[in-house]
């Protein structure tokens, strides 16, 4: 089920501008609306998805919101191709199937960072080679400056002040002074343009910070998209769900009794959630 369809009328500006899951008119199915820690639900039929054989409801629960969120932000926000790479911050409930769509699902590298080991760890047994992975407490701008890595795409699923600094600097070692080199001639020129992508992209998702610092110079000079991404639309969901019975994504997720749920709550909140929890009634 997806959650905001959108109304699907000729003059809602969101759903004729092909973001319906902006649309304030349509039915809200659990986001906004009280109501669904129901056993039963009302839904607008235009939200209704066939889950596919061989995905589980505890899947197709998280697909809804968890995957769909990070296909839609790096299929049709950051439009990933596959001779791209990406640095990726945040390896929890969105950004583990995000780390899927990307490696998995399109094909292109991916750079990984995260605080906890046991999620690196997680990404490691994925496939992401090691010598992709940040290591615990080292820093982002550093690594990628050690290993001259050229970075297209940085998808941020964490959103925090240092994760938005590292993703506007990623490179910037490498990047030369304009104005100088061109007066000098400098012979290193072409190599300084081939370590830093310029007019790359920063997709942001996470949110974890209201409010993030955007160096003005950098930007202009780097010529960065920096792109918002916000839930996803039906063609998303259609299509990962596709992939989710292929194997290609594999969601994480727990399986709690809707009973339950101030506790598991309270675990949310203690960080002890590793990806999501999908509650079922008795």
């Amino acid at each position: 089920m997806l959650a905001v369809p959108g109304c699907g009328e000729r003059d809602c500006t969101e759903c004729t501008s092909d973001t319906p899951q902006l649309c304030a008119r349509g039915h809200h199915s659990g986001i906004g609306q009280d109501g669904f820690n129901a056993l039963y639900g009302t839904i607008d039929v235009r939200g209704a998805v066939h889950v596919p054989g061989g995905v589980t409801p505890l899947q197709a629960a998280v697909a809804t919101d968890a995957v769909l969120t990070a296909y839609h932000a790096i299929t049709r926000r950051a439009e990933v191709k596959k001779h791209q790479t990406v640095f990726l911050f945040g390896l929890g409930g969105l950004g583990f199937n995000a780390l899927q769509v990307v490696c998995k699902a399109i094909g292109a590298r991916v750079i990984v960072s995260d605080i906890r080991q046991e999620r690196l760890d997680a990404a490691a047994q994925l496939g992401v080679p090691l010598e992709d992975i940040v290591p615990v407490g080292k820093s982002v701008q550093e690594f990628v400056a050690e290993k001259r890595l050229t970075i297209d795409t940085t998808l941020d699923f964490v959103g925090e002040r240092q994760t938005f600094e590292d993703a506007q600097h990623i490179g910037e070692t490498f990047l030369p002074d304009l104005s100088l080199d061109l007066y000098a001639g400098s012979a290193d020129l072409g190599n300084s343009f081939n370590s830093v992508r310029i007019a790359g992209k920063m997709v942001c998702v996470g949110t974890l910070s209201p409010n993030n610092i955007m160096h003005m110079k950098l930007g202009v000079r780097k010529r960065l998209s920096i792109i918002f991404s916000y839930g996803g639309q039906r063609e998303d969901l259609e299509g990962l769900l596709e992939l989710m019975a292929r194997k290609i994504i594999m969601p994480q997720v727990e399986e709690g009794h809707l009973r339950d749920f101030p506790r598991w709550l309270q675990d949310l909140c203690d960080g002890k959630v590793r990806a999501r929890v999908a509650l079922t009634p008795n």
